[in-house]
């Protein structure tokens, strides 16, 4: 046993899979409920703990709620990370197999379909319902929204590094960001309904719109 695992505490350990559990079962329920109906006792019935053990970790819903906004954006920013290492692993077998290809058609709807599909999961859904409810409560509010921004930042510096993009060339940033909007939009669309043909038809003309863009000389 090692000098680190013999410090652990299990009751430390427990309490914080008790916390995580918790997090997890409020964004579930945030996206599959919406927030009218993802009260603690639900949460805890979904999480697998005793509404007593949740009222220990969150004392109060919005307690319970503050802390699934941040635990939403952690989750979110690590996706994107994945996504990001995803796509440069992607691209040096590539390389390797066929030598460079900048701006590669197929490198560039890789993008654009995962970024949809990250804005089309249930990430992104308990995100939306979120947003619904900071417009109304007051103390998810203020933080919902610096966490969107954040986000919203990182979002798009880690969509013109997967795509390779030149943002000094006229017209790319603002290409970039309209390709973000128009996912944003697929994502709230999609939780009315799952058109996922016509939605995979818009996808594949802006991965052609961003792929002409992006190959366009400076």
């Amino acid at each position: 046993m090692t000098p680190r695992a013999a410090l652990r505490d299990p009751k430390q350990d427990r309490s914080r899979a008790t916390r995580q559990r918790l997090l997890e079962a409020a964004v579930a329920c945030l996206a599959e409920h919406g927030w009218a109906r993802s009260t603690v006792a639900v949460v805890a019935e979904r999480a697998g703990v005793s509404r007593g053990a949740a009222q220990h970790h969150f004392p109060t819903r919005e307690d319970l709620f503050t802390a699934a906004v941040q635990h939403v954006a952690e989750e979110r920013s690590a996706a994107l990370r994945a996504l990001l290492s995803h796509e440069h692993e992607h691209e040096h077998e590539r390389e390797r197999e066929r030598g460079p290809e900048p701006g590669g058609p197929g490198r560039v709807a890789e993008v654009v379909e995962a970024l949809v599909e990250l804005y089309t999961g249930p990430l992104f859904r308990a995100a939306l319902q979120l947003w619904v409810v900071a417009s109304y409560e007051e103390q998810l509010g203020a933080r919902v929204a610096a966490l969107e921004a954040r986000i919203g930042r990182e979002t798009h510096r880690m969509a013109v590094e997967a795509l390779g993009a030149d943002e000094s060339v006229p017209g790319v940033r603002e290409s970039v960001q309209g390709f973000l909007d128009m996912a944003r939009g697929l994502g709230l669309a999609n939780l009315l309904t799952d058109d996922r043909a016509r939605r995979d038809r818009v996808v594949a003309q802006w991965a052609r719109i961003l792929d002409d863009v992006l190959r366009a000389p400076g």
